[in-house]
């Protein structure tokens, strides 16, 4: 089998979706077949990984959506991935990454999945301040998906967004897994963690991983603690990641009186280091409702860490009040909150630690690795090849769709020419 797949971020980006890619590359070079991961280009990056990556020309868009957006129509990677001949396309972007897989669809016949991940829609909303330009951007997004020959969803939050946004089709759930094994980091890493970040041990540590950008929900976190060091409570809390909101969350916390307590490593690249953080964190914190179905969570619970997380938000599908974690509702009285029922459990004599009662919870209810999700992922990528061989994929039609033949048209037009001056080049 041989697959290529989409998304319009890729190392040395970190986040959810980014991760996923990874994952799927990995074990389906592994086990399955031959990969290609086509993503724009970043300047100075040097890919070694197992797999192709195809990095094609991009324009710098940092500021604006917090990456790089390449040129979908690249001839000389449209080139590349139609002599790949792949079987089948898996975009995890429904952008720029799926205008690729739609015009490599017009040249190949390969079909088309697209996985929703994320609330596309808040990030177009951040980026274009207009009403109704920010509405007619997501209307075209709505309609970009819908040329996807199958569409998945990471949950079922995640799928009900999309409804809401206009999206009529059907909708299959693909939920994401974890690449750590199952339990805390060795005990010589987490204690090399909390020498290099300075973490007291004689107080319980909180901990957010991700984008720092102001609607992963950082101004919550960080007035919930301020209020429990108004109480009398001692903690640390590290905020891992980066992100374009980074100095302004760092002045805030300053500001709130938190400079000791707040612990700011930035982006962590080694993922046996962030998973000895995972595993020396009492809590992962993430009061955000934009996420669907966060890796973060996951990854929190396969170390035996349990999250607080905003009751009836995507985050928190799977999880428990009480039992696996802790729900709140989205503002900094439910944080503080949460985080003082921490700092008091986990103070009782003679009751075991309730962070670690919940930690054990979420690793043991919460935890599906990478390995067994792409085994499923795979079978259905079988599934819709043999569909398609059989003529029972219905076409899908969608607004740019003549534009994008032309461009297939061209590209194929242009192939030949080169093929021709190739071959004549030989005969000479």
């Amino acid at each position: 089998m041989k697959v290529c797949l989409f998304n319009d971020s890729f190392p040395p980006l970190i986040d959810g979706v980014v991760n996923t890619v990874v994952n799927y590359a990995m074990v389906i070079q592994k086990k399955y077949g031959d990969v290609l991961v086509a993503t724009p280009k970043y300047p100075g990056v040097t890919d070694n990984y197992p797999f192709e990556v195809l990095r094609y020309p991009s324009i710098n868009t940092v500021r604006m959506v917090g990456y790089r957006t390449g040129n979908p129509f690249d001839a000389a990677a449209m080139r590349r991935m139609s002599d790949f001949a792949p079987d089948i396309l898996h975009s995890h972007c429904p952008m720029a990454s799926l205008f690729m897989a739609r015009e490599l669809r017009n040249l190949t016949g390969a079909p088309i999945i697209l996985t929703y991940h994320t609330k596309f829609d808040i990030d177009i909303k951040r980026a274009l301040k207009i009403g109704s330009l920010s509405d007619a951007a997501i209307r075209a997004v709505v309609e970009n998906i819908a040329a996807a020959d199958e569409v998945w969803a990471v949950n079922e939050g995640a799928g009900e967004n999309l409804k809401s946004l206009g999206f009529e089709g059907e909708i299959r759930i693909m939920p994401n897994g974890v690449e750590f094994p199952q339990g805390a980091a060795p005990d010589a890493d987490i204690v090399a963690v909390r020498a290099e970040y300075s973490v007291p041990s004689d107080r319980p540590v909180f901990l957010f991983v991700g984008r720092m950008m102001w609607y992963k929900g950082q101004k919550i976190i960080i007035d919930g603690l301020r209020d429990i060091k108004a109480a009398g409570k001692r903690f640390s809390m590290l905020f891992v990641g980066d992100g374009s909101d980074l100095e302004a969350i760092k002045k805030y916390a300053a500001d709130a009186g938190l400079a000791e307590e707040c612990i700011f490593p930035g982006a962590i690249r080694d993922r046996e280091k962030l998973r000895a953080i995972y595993s020396l964190a009492d809590m992962f914190l993430l009061p955000s409702v934009f996420d669907n179905n966060p890796i973060v969570v996951k990854e929190a619970a396969a170390c035996g860490t349990a999250s607080v997380l905003v009751r009836g938000s995507s985050s928190a599908e799977g999880v428990t009040d009480g039992e696996n974690g802790i729900l709140i509702g989205e503002d900094a009285d439910s944080m503080a909150a949460a985080l003082m029922r921490i700092c008091d459990g986990d103070s009782e004599a003679g009751e075991k630690r309730l962070s670690r009662r919940l930690g054990d919870a979420a690793m043991h209810e919460l935890y599906v690795s990478w390995e067994d999700r792409i085994d499923v992922a795979v079978a259905r990528y079988r599934e819709v090849i043999e569909m398609k061989n059989r003529g029972e994929l219905e076409p899908r039609r969608a607004k740019l769709d003549r534009a994008i033949t032309a461009l297939s048209e061209i590209q194929n037009g242009l192939d030949k020419v080169r093929d021709f001056f190739t071959g004549t080049g030989q005969i000479f």
